[in-house]
């Protein structure tokens, strides 16, 4: 899925997401303030989650639950400072779970990560307008981002 959208076209762009992803773990590549979490909001708002939902910058990992009872994971792994730190909070638990798992800075664990994944890629452009790459891929194809 390639797309070109606007701030309130978000609602569509994360149903999107959500239907055509071949497995829960989400990888949100992009430069800072580009609107990675933002778009995970409005994912976590579409999977019908009613709790504030903000960036874990410190905490690495935010828990939401969904209505219907899911369990939703949003990390940012912005601030890591090496790939023990997320080890220690029990990575794998998470990404094996069966839950949504949405990943900002997937590149600073890139070592840790699951082998299938969607890899989600935004950039800005000049007129505010954001793109969107996605591409369920796995290990072996995954993009070697650096921040």
């Amino acid at each position: 899925m390639i797309s070109n959208y606007t701030l309130e076209q978000l609602p569509q762009i994360a149903k999107q997401i959500i239907s055509e992803s071949a497995d829960k773990v989400l990888l949100f590549y992009g430069e800072m303030g580009v609107g990675k979490t933002t778009l995970i909001k409005e994912i976590v708002k579409q999977l019908e989650v009613d709790d504030v939902v903000t960036s874990p910058t410190f905490s690495l990992v935010n828990e939401y639950q969904s209505r219907k009872g899911d369990i939703i994971y949003h990390f940012d792994f912005y601030r890591i400072e090496n790939e023990e730190e997320a080890l220690d909070i029990g990575i794998d638990d998470y990404f094996y779970s069966n839950s949504w798992c949405l990943i900002e800075w997937p590149e600073n664990v890139k070592n840790l990560l699951p082998l299938n994944a969607v890899e989600i890629h935004l950039s800005i452009n000049e007129d505010e307008t954001r793109n969107l790459k996605m591409m369920n891929t796995n290990s072996e194809h995954r993009t070697q981002n650096t921040k």
